[in-house]
């Protein structure tokens, strides 16, 4: 049997880092087939990054008397430019074509606007307020920064399943090319997070949020989903888990 050498897992989980962040890493050169289904399994690394800055920014204002709303305003701002605002263009987009009243063919058509229209709008609205909320009621011990990165990981790990579970909307597009990932590599990237209290409470919002994003979008969508609505699942996955994270920490 053939061992798989060390960079056989390497490509994929840096692909995976300079896919969903922006932290200033070097390319990993021309993508070879099946690597983007090999990097999913190591979405939750990405998640940890992400989380990491958000909640490092947040301890840092509070450690230097920021006021809270400004240090709330600054953790989303942190978290929307570590993704590229990635998962966020995705929701807005998804919102635009999910809650329009037009048939499935015109859903994936919307999906392809690069315009923002009155739903996206109001959606994306909508979730900044909620992470701005929601920031601002993280506290300032260093379990915040557990519940933004335990929030961040869960979401990463959560968006696995819609993407194995339903088909892609475009079988010619990135998304098609994300599937299949390594779930037994996300879940034990994921397992230190468990440390954290009520963790599990986090990674079940997360999954049910997500699977439900993604229900909603395939039921509208004609039974597939694409790229956009993983942005979707995972955007309302953490906010899910964040809220649930946020709410149980306030009453230990």
């Amino acid at each position: 049997m053939k061992r798989a050498s060390p960079l056989s897992w390497l490509r994929p989980a840096w692909l995976a880092l300079t896919f969903l962040t922006t932290l200033p890493l070097p390319h990993v050169g021309e993508v070879r087939e099946g690597e983007f289904a090999r990097a999913s399994g190591f979405y939750p690394l990405a998640g940890y990054a992400v989380g990491t800055v958000a909640g490092l920014i947040w301890l840092g204002c509070a450690a230097a008397g920021v006021p809270s709303g400004v240090g709330a305003a600054l953790g989303v701002a942190a978290w929307l430019a570590v993704t590229g605002m990635l998962h966020f263009d995705g929701l807005v987009d998804a919102a635009d074509a999910l809650f329009v009243m037009k048939s499935p063919a015109e859903r994936l058509r919307i999906l392809g606007d690069v315009h923002i229209g009155a739903f996206g709008l109001a959606t994306g609205v909508v979730a900044l307020l909620l992470r701005f909320s929601l920031l601002g009621a993280l506290g300032t011990s260093w379990n915040a920064l557990g519940i933004t990165v335990t929030a961040a990981v869960a979401a990463r790990l959560a968006v696995l399943a819609p993407m194995n579970l339903y088909p892609a909307a475009r079988q010619e597009s990135l998304g098609a090319r994300s599937r299949e990932g390594r779930w037994p590599v996300a879940c034990v990237l994921a397992l230190p997070t468990l440390t954290l209290p009520h963790a599990w409470a986090g990674f079940v919002a997360a999954g049910v949020a997500a699977l439900a994003t993604a229900a909603f979008a395939a039921r509208r969508l004609g039974g597939g989903i694409n790229g956009d609505v993983y942005g979707a699942c995972i955007e309302v996955a953490e906010l899910s888990a964040l809220t649930v994270l946020v709410t149980l920490a306030s009453r230990l």
